[in-house]
């Protein structure tokens, strides 16, 4: 098992300060934090089975454009040769659990605005 980094151990040796969590969005580096949180969270369920998040307990249906399916596909394939299983709709999920977390509401009602026009 790894040792647990003691980031603030890290940053008082470097004189640095702490100042928040920093987070890849695209590109190369997005898609090993990407890799990096399936492996953190997945878990296979005890009798077998691809691994999920234990925390998704609700199941519901979402309309994807096909483009959108695609690319879903292309980024779950892309994980399979990282050595991590991961449907395309997984993925969407972690991805749409990140952006969900990263929005705030004046965003959603500009979109919303932008979308209705």
């Amino acid at each position: 098992m790894k040792p647990k980094l003691n980031m603030d151990k890290i940053a008082r040796g470097l004189r640095a300060e702490r100042r928040g969590e920093v987070r890849a969005t695209g590109g190369y580096f997005g898609a090993l934090q990407l890799v990096a949180e399936v492996r953190a969270r997945f878990k296979a369920p005890v009798g077998g089975g691809r691994g999920t998040d234990p925390a998704w307990t609700e199941r519901r249906l979402l309309p994807l454009a096909q483009q959108t399916l695609a690319r879903l596909e292309q980024l779950s394939e892309q994980l399979g040769k990282q050595g991590v299983a991961a449907t395309p709709l997984q993925v969407a999920a972690l991805l749409l659990e990140r952006a969900v977390g990263e929005v705030e509401i004046g965003d959603v009602a500009d979109l919303a605005r932008h979308h209705a026009s």
